[in-house]
C-alpha cells in the first residue's frame, strides 16, 4: 500500500488532469485480482465491482488534488511521496490519495480472508474533479451511470474516526453597476466599487448573525474574491463584483442564504444583482459537466444503520469505542446524501488539518487501519440490516 501510495502521489492530478493517476489506480486494481469488473465512466470516474448481492455498498475516494503552491514552503518534495516519521508526505497524501490504497487492498483482503460476498455488491470508486466541485462526480454516477448505493463510505480525512455529517456550502456572486468617468472628475460618475464596499461591510456583519448548531457548528459567510471593471486605471469603475463563500449549518438552505445576502445589500442602501454561479468544466475525458454551486448540508443520525454498523466495525477491529463526529470541510457527501438522500458514513486516514497545506501527509498506520475498516464494513452493514 505504501509503495502504491508513493507512486500515485508522484503523479500530479489536479482537477480535470487525473488521467495518469486513474490509469495507475486501474493497473493496481487489476493486479490485486480482487475485482469482478473494473471500468472508467464517461466523466472519468474509476469503478471496481466486487460481488453480486442485492445490497449495494460503495467506498469513495477522490483522486484529484489542489495545486502545490510555493514549492519553497515544502519540507519534502510534494511529488516524491517521501517516507519520514512514520508518514508518507506529498500533495494528496492526506487529502486524499491515502485512502485509495486502503480501499483497493480492502477488496483483496476480503478475497484473501474468504469473507462472504454473496450478500452485497461493493463498488470501490476513485472519483474525479472533487476539489474543483465536490459531489459533481457523484451526481454523474447516480444520474448517468445509474448506480444508487444503499450506503456509501466517504473516505475523506477523518483521522481514522467515524463521521456522520458536514455543513453544506454554496457560492454567491454579488455585482454592482455604476457609471464610469475620468478619475480626475469622480463626481461626474457613479463608482461601483464604493457600492460594493458598503455591501462588503454588511457581509462582515452578517457573518456574526448566522445560525449555530450544536453538532455541525456555526454557519459562516466570507468574501473570498473581489474584482471590478474599469476602462482605465485613471477612471471610475463602472462595475464591481464580490464572490462569497457561504457555509451552511443545519436548517440553512439556498433560499435562506440568498435572502440574507439580499437583505445585506438592502442594509447597504445600494442596488446589486445576487446570484448563485454555475460551475462548468471539461473533464480529462473531454466530457463537459456542470452544476449550480449549491452543495447541501447533510447529517446521518447517530443511531442509523450505517453509523451503527461503522461503530460495530470499529469496536471489533480496534477494541475501543470510536469517537463519532463531523467534517469541518466539504466532501462528496453533499451530493450522495445532501442531494440524493443516500446514507453516508465517513472513515478516512489522516487528519483534516493537513488538507491543502504544505504538511499534506498520512500516517502509515492509518493505511492499515483504513484497509481493515473498509474490508470489514460491508459484511457488518449487511449483518446489521438482516438483524
Amino acid at each position: 500500500m505504501v509503495r502504491f501510495l508513493r507512486e500515485i502521489i508522484a503523479l500530479p492530478s489536479e482537477s480535470t488532469e487525473e488521467r495518469r493517476v486513474i490509469n495507475r489506480i486501474k493497473r493496481e486494481m487489476k493486479a490485486t485480482r480482487a475485482f469482478d469488473r473494473i471500468w472508467t465512466d464517461p466523466m472519468g470516474n474509476l469503478l471496481g465491482k466486487v460481488g453480486r448481492g442485492k445490497r449495494i455498498i460503495a467506498i469513495d475516494a477522490h483522486c484529484d488534488t489542489v495545486g502545490t503552491g510555493d514549492l519553497a514552503e515544502w519540507k519534502h518534495d510534494p511529488h516524491k511521496g517521501k517516507i519520514a516519521g512514520g508518514r508518507v508526505w506529498g500533495r494528496g497524501a492526506g487529502d486524499q490519495k491515502g485512502a485509495i490504497p486502503a480501499m483497493v487492498y480492502a477488496a483483496r483482503i476480503m478475497r484473501d480472508l474468504k469473507l462472504p460476498l454473496d450478500g452485497f455488491t461493493l463498488y470501490v470508486v476513485a472519483t474525479v474533479m472533487e476539489e474543483d466541485c465536490d459531489g459533481l462526480c457523484w451526481q454523474y454516477i447516480v444520474k448517468e451511470d445509474g448506480i444508487r448505493p444503499d450506503v456509501v463510505v466517504v473516505t475523506d480525512s477523518t483521522n481514522c474516526r467515524i463521521h456522520r455529517g458536514q455543513r453544506g456550502r454554496m457560492e454567491i456572486g454579488v455585482r454592482t453597476r455604476g457609471r464610469s468617468c475620468h478619475g480626475s472628475m469622480p463626481h461626474k460618475g457613479d463608482n461601483a466599487v464604493y457600492k460594493i464596499a458598503k455591501i462588503v461591510a454588511e457581509i462582515e456583519k452578517l457573518n456574526e448573525r448566522l445560525k449555530d448548531d450544536a453538532f455541525l457548528g456555526k454557519g459562516t459567510i466570507a468574501v473570498s474574491y473581489i474584482d471590478c471593471e474599469t476602462p482605465s486605471l485613471c477612471a471610475v469603475p463602472n462595475e464591481a463584483y464580490i464572490h462569497l463563500d457561504r457555509r451552511l449549518t443545519s436548517g440553512e438552505t439556498k433560499s435562506s442564504a440568498l435572502r440574507e445576502v439580499r437583505d445585506a445589500v438592502k442594509r447597504a442602501g445600494v442596488t446589486a444583482k445576487v446570484e448563485v454561479p454555475r460551475y462548468e468544466r471539461t473533464s480529462y475525458t473531454g466530457l463537459t459537466v456542470g452544476t449550480e454551486k449549491y452543495f447541501p448540508t447533510w447529517v446521518v443520525e447517530e443511531d442509523s444503520p450505517p453509523v451503527a454498523s461503522a461503530v460495530r466495525t470499529y469496536r471489533s477491529l480496534f477494541r475501543r469505542t470510536p469517537p463519532v463526529g463531523r467534517w469541518t470541510f466539504s466532501t462528496n457527501g453533499v451530493a450522495i446524501n445532501g442531494m440524493y438522500g443516500i446514507p453516508c458514513v465517513g472513515f478516512g486516514p489522516a487528519p483534516e488539518s493537513v488538507a491543502h497545506t504544505v504538511n499534506d501527509s498520512v500516517p502509515i498506520k492509518h493505511l492499515v487501519s483504513a484497509a481493515a475498516f473498509y474490508a470489514m464494513f460491508p459484511g457488518e452493514y449487511c449483518d446489521g440490516e438482516r438483524k
